[in-house]
């Protein structure tokens, strides 16, 4: 039997028969998930090792004192990145039984796998986007930035009310800008789900600005 619309079994194999439950049919689908599990598992473990050396840090940039990680490297070799979506689709499937309905890239590198990423999870992909950037009726939800407050839009409609929602962008620094997205969501109605990123510069603590929705981050690095 098929899992219903608004949700999928995480990393599991499922059945399409509808044959009564016994025990050994209920038996040898625990294994089937397990073994399913397990094998998506040590697939997103050695595909995180090949994502993690593609990066490239720059000491001294954009400030001394930063070393800033750059993803781009993700997108330069069509392998890795397909690897880099196909780790970001086990993720999220490992990360919840919940399937979004939505998923929300942040401007501007949340749009760089935030579509491809919607595709594999049979969801729609709404822009996150700077004030003025987009046509037609718009929300807005302020962030503070260092040296002032920005402005963060989606176009009215965009999400609909109950619509499950999966907000996505390569690095939490502060987390104002995640924090910004996740108002404009709930602003249109939308059922915040959690948040995703590729990585996380962990001391500025910006989970803590995320109002304890579920955040996950695909990859570790210990700078």
């Amino acid at each position: 039997m098929s899992a219903p619309a608004d949700s999928f079994e995480p990393l599991a194999l499922t059945s399409n028969q509808s044959t009564p439950a016994n025990t050994d049919t209920q038996d040898n689908a625990s294994r089937g998930q397990s073994t399913s599990a397990a094998a998506g598992a040590s697939e997103l473990a050695s595909t995180k090792i090949k994502l993690l050396a593609s990066l490239k840090s720059f000491p001294d940039f954009p400030i001394p004192g930063i070393n800033f990680i750059d993803i781009l490297p993700l997108f330069q070799d069509p392998s890795t990145h397909n690897a880099l979506l196909r780790a970001l689709e086990l993720q999220v499937r490992e990360f919840s039984t919940v399937k979004p309905d939505v998923v929300v890239g942040l401007d501007a590198r949340g749009f760089l796998f935030g579509p491809s990423l919607a595709l594999r999870l049979d969801a729609s992909f709404v822009p996150v986007r700077k004030k003025g950037k987009m046509p037609g009726p718009c929300v807005t939800a302020a962030y503070e930035k260092e040296y002032g407050t920005d402005f963060f839009q989606m176009q009215e409609g965009a999400i609909k009310p109950g619509q499950k929602v999966l907000v996505v962008d390569d690095i939490i620094a502060t987390g104002g800008s995640a924090e910004a997205a996740g108002k404009l969501v709930k602003q249109l109605g939308g059922e915040l789900i959690g948040y995703l990123f590729i990585l996380e510069i962990a001391f500025l603590q910006g989970r803590s600005k995320l109002g304890g929705v579920p955040t996950i981050t695909l990859l570790e690095t210990n700078e």
